[in-house]
């Protein structure tokens, strides 16, 4: 019996929301038998205790929070040589649950500069005491709420610790 495999769920979030959807995903992985530990992306200096990362980050105006694209750069060699997937949170409507909403710009660049096995597009959430500006308007004008779906996340995660167990059984 071969030790599970140790995934690093790393995030940029601005409100939490991301934040949480990393704790989801870890969750899901541990039903699956896949170790995860859940980091704030700024907070990680070292990738060696991981055999895979997930890597998030919510969208804001279309970008990335700035903590997880600026973990892409500063582990950029690290994240080569293992299994990289990444996740965006963001659409504030319905759009993320119905249809695969492709990365931003600016991450699908990541995407190929990592070589990503996969990326998912998740619902965000925006609710009173929301930081910044735009998020307070979007707030005054009705449009916040969750549209985070738990069972598309938990689903997407269920994916990958199949996939990372997998090919761990391959390799024996």
């Amino acid at each position: 019996m071969t030790a599970a495999p140790r995934v690093l769920v790393a995030y940029g979030t601005k409100n939490g929301s991301t934040a949480e959807i990393a704790e989801w995903m870890a969750q899901a992985m541990l039903e699956r038998h896949v170790e995860a530990d859940v980091r704030p992306a700024a907070q990680v200096d070292d990738l060696a205790p991981y055999d895979a990362v997930i890597l998030g980050g919510g969208l804001y105006a279309g970008r990335w929070q700035r903590d997880a694209s600026r973990f892409a750069r500063r582990h950029r060699d690290a994240l080569g040589r293992r299994p990289v997937w990444l996740f965006s949170s963001g659409p504030l409507d319905a759009s993320a649950a119905e249809r695969d909403i492709p990365p931003a710009p600016g991450v699908a660049r990541i995407v190929t500069r990592l070589d990503a096995r996969g990326h998912a597009t998740f619902g965000g959430r925006l609710v009173e005491g929301a930081k910044g500006f735009i998020a307070r308007q979007i707030l005054n004008q009705g449009k916040g709420g969750d549209f985070r779906d738990r069972e598309q996340i938990q689903g997407w995660a269920h994916g990958i610790a199949a996939e990372l167990t997998g090919s761990a059984m391959e390799h024996h």
